[in-house]
């Protein structure tokens, strides 16, 4: 004989565990999420610690930097290499710690400034830069110029691997 369960018993009745395939969905998740974690922690330095930045490995960062119309004497092609430092660049080390300061994991170094976006309407010269090359095992093929406060600020996230023109560089 069964007995019958009364609809206020049902609705209380407290859910104990999570159906077998979804608890293995959540921890799966957990784990990825702990693991994205780590990884952004990865820096150019410790990347050229795992040899494909050490000077000896094709992979080594290199970038070829043309700057036009920038004036005081820093229109140029330049060749950076780091990891370690060095290339005709007038200041490879500065370069690039610039470069790492601006490297995260999961964002495009080199990317242009967001379409659609809000600049402010400046101009900040006819200074124009093209960087190509390899950063952290990437292909490099980037565009500079100063025509808007979007581009300016680009710019000046860069220097010294770009001309500090009109006092752009962040502390």
């Amino acid at each position: 004989m069964s007995t019958p369960i009364s609809r206020a018993t049902a609705r209380t009745a407290p859910r104990t565990t999570l159906r077998p395939g979804l608890r293995r969905l959540a921890l799966g998740a957990a784990a990825s999420v702990a693991a994205l974690g780590s990884l952004a922690a990865v820096s150019p330095a410790a990347y050229a610690q795992t040899g494909l930045g050490d000077g000896k490995s094709k992979e080594r960062d290199h970038l070829t930097v043309t700057v036009r119309n920038a004036g005081n004497g820093a229109d140029g092609t330049f060749e950076l290499y780091c990891g370690p430092d060095g290339g005709s660049h007038p200041d490879p080390r500065g370069a690039c710690a610039a470069l790492e300061r601006d490297t995260r994991w999961g964002q495009e170094t080199f990317a242009p400034a967001p379409q659609g976006g809000f600049c402010t309407m400046q101009y900040g010269g006819p200074a124009t830069a093209h960087i190509t090359g390899t950063w952290a095992g990437r292909p490099v093929d980037a565009t500079y110029d100063r025509r808007d406060g979007c581009q300016i600020s680009r710019w000046d996230r860069l220097v010294p691997l770009l001309p500090d023109i009109g006092g752009g560089r962040r502390a």
